[in-house]
Order: structure tokens, then sequence, then C-alpha cells
């Protein structure tokens, strides 16, 4: 993956370039961004500019054998390491699912877990980097390199790693063997042992700026300009929610339609038009049902910064902000906690496969009263 390709992060590549030109490579790095942020896209544009063989001052080559074989991620001297499925008995590693992992990210580096847990049919359980992954991650790194310059292991989401696995690489982190780069990838740090956070070099990743959001989705993407706008505010810098929403427009249309018709309804106090609002959303599968419910917290949020006067952090489409400039009073400091305890509550049950019929109509009934307070 070229430098150019990832979007935005400028400052961030300036540095890491200019780490390899003045040779100043640290062995192990921390490349720490929130969700969509592209630190996996840096990650492995970072390895490839190292290993390239005719790079420029700019950028990697694009066309020298290495090049070739990171943009397909089947350098030899790539490895890579990421929650995996951990049954009781003989845990997968990394290697297991390495297709599925080159087809993921080459789609779309800018995945979250939930989408790789789907693309290894985990959606109902908790990836896991265990001790085997470990033994797989030194065997491999005790190797001599194949014909790069720089052995690479890009570990990402290291907080899913357990403690046992995590103290077995915590020698080899801190002192690998020559030309050898750890790259770990996290969400949140906040997960990982202190002892492996001591042991790297931090590289922070911030959001990625509308601006080159904007850019790089209207040259990639054949949406109206509006349609862009409206997904790239509502993402705050995250990629993966920018194309969700723009590829999932028809839903976001409904969700906003479902939205504006719920609060209306608990404002009239028509419990008989909830429950038939109940009934419509009951149709719908679980996930959904999710997606919802998920809308309807952000719409919330919002909406509450507008009630705190700062219209200018709510990230809403024009639709949405139309809505909202007459809403926005009824979300307020006496009940926007009640009111997101009672979502979280309906959001549990339903991820818990509880009976919907009684989790939105509770969720209704309750909502009358708490919209007014």
């Amino acid at each position: 993956m070229l430098f150019s390709e990832v979007i935005g992060q400028q400052e961030v590549k300036k540095r890491l370039i200019q780490s390899v030109q003045d040779d100043r490579i640290s062995h192990a790095q921390l490349f720490l961004g929130p969700e969509g942020s592209g630190n996996l896209a840096l990650a492995v544009a970072y390895s490839q500019y190292i290993n390239c063989t005719n790079r420029t001052p700019a950028d990697s080559c694009g066309t020298c054998p290495s090049c070739v074989k990171y943009s397909k991620l089947v350098h030899p001297d790539l490895h890579f390491a990421f929650p995996v499925a951990s049954p009781a008995k003989d845990p997968p590693v990394s290697d297991d699912y390495i297709k599925e992992w080159r087809k993921l990210f080459l789609s779309n580096p800018y995945f979250n877990p939930n989408q790789w847990y789907a693309a290894i049919g985990l959606e109902n359980k908790q990836g896991l980097i265990s001790k085997n992954e470990s033994h797989e991650i030194l065997h491999k790194l005790s190797m001599k390199s194949f014909e790069a310059d720089y052995k690479v292991l890009i570990m990402w989401l290291p907080e899913k790693m357990n403690i046992t696995a995590a103290n077995k690489l915590l020698k080899v982190i801190e002192e690998p063997s020559p030309k050898t780069l750890f790259i770990l990838v996290p969400e949140n740090s906040g997960m990982m042992l202190t002892t492996i956070l001591s042991r790297t070099q931090l590289i922070k990743i911030s959001k990625i700026d509308d601006n080159s959001l904007l850019e790089y989705i209207l040259a990639h993407y054949d949406y109206p300009e509006q349609q862009v706008r409206d997904a790239v505010k509502i993402s705050n810098g995250n990629m993966n929610i920018a194309l969700r929403v723009l590829q999932s427009d028809d839903e976001n249309v409904e969700n906003f339609e479902l939205f504006a018709a719920f609060m209306r309804t608990c404002y009239k106090k028509d419990v008989l038009a909830l429950l038939e609002w109940c009934d419509k959303i009951c149709t719908f599968g679980r996930e959904r049902q999710k997606n919802f419910l998920a809308y309807t917290i952000r719409m919330l949020r919002e909406n509450f910064m507008i009630n705190q006067g700062v219209p200018d952090l709510a990230m809403l489409t024009v639709k949405e902000n139309e809505f909202s400039s007459k809403f926005y009073p009824y979300i307020n400091n006496q009940n926007i906690q009640s009111i997101f305890n009672e979502m979280g509550k309906a959001m549990y049950h339903v991820e818990s496969n509880g009976n919907d019929k009684i989790i939105f109509s509770d969720l209704a009934l309750k909502m009358i009263n708490l919209i007014r307070t």
C-alpha cells in the first residue's frame, strides 16, 4: 500500500518517511488511532516504504518486486497477527485466516472488528490473540529475512492478547533481532498491558480530517456530492462509517423516518400509534433493530449537543438538521441520562435475543414520559 493511498494523515506520513530517511526506525512502534482513521493502512504503507528498493522522497515506488508483493500482502517478510476464534481446544492462529485477512484488507483497509469477525464467521464470539499466536510469532521472527531488509510483524488489535500471550512476547519486543520491526495497531491502548506499552514508540494518529475524506470519496466513488458531504459529517473522521452510510443510504433514510415518527408519537402520547410503530420495528431482523437503536442514540446525542449550545459538534445531515432545529429542546440535562439508560437497556436486550415486542413497547412507553421531562 502506498502512502498516497492512505486518506489524509499528512503530518504522520511526513514523520514516518523522515524516520526511514534518517535511518531512525524504532524496532517497536504503536500506531494508536480511532476506528476508521487508517492506522492499519499506515502501518502497511510504512512497512512497504521501509522495504521498497526504489523509494522516492515522498512514497514507495509501487513497482519494484517488494512493492508488488506488499500490494497483495504476500511478501514473505511481512507477517500479521490479529484476533481469531478461540475454541476451548487448540486455539487457531492468524495464518489460518490469512486469505480472509488479505481479501478484507484489500477491499477496505478501514474495516472494524465486527466486519473482521463477520468475515471469518465469528459474529457471536470475541476474537483473541492467544499463546499459540505468540509461539508462531517467535518462530517466524527467529528466522532470517527471505529477501527484505526488514522483517515486519503488524499486530492488529493487540489489546486482544491474553496475558500469557503478551508476556511471551515481552522480551522479543524489547530486544528483537536486528532489522526486525514490530508495529502494534490498537484502537484502545487502555486495555493493553503497561509492560507492552512501555516498550513501544507511540505514533498517535488522529481521525481523518473532513476535507481529505470528502475529496477521497468524491474521487473514488460515484455518489452525489451532497450525499457524500452528509456522510462525511456523520462519520466524524471515520472512513468506515462514511462508506457504511453511503452504501446503506436507503436504510439511513428509513431510520430517520422511523426516528422522527417515534419522537413525534411519544410527544403526542399516542399509545395506539406507538404500538403500531412497535409492530413495524418487530418485522425487522435483530441486526436491523440494532442498527436503528444505534441510529437513535446518535440522533439523541447530536440533539443534546445542540441543546448545550455547541451545534458545531452535532454531526447531522441536512434533513436531520431540519428536524433537530425544532426537536433539540426536548433532549436536555433533565432527561438525557435516563433516555440513554433506556436505549442502552433496549440494545442489550435485543443483542441478548429478548422478545422484541416487549423490548420496544416498553421503550416506547417509557419515552412518552422522558421526552417531556
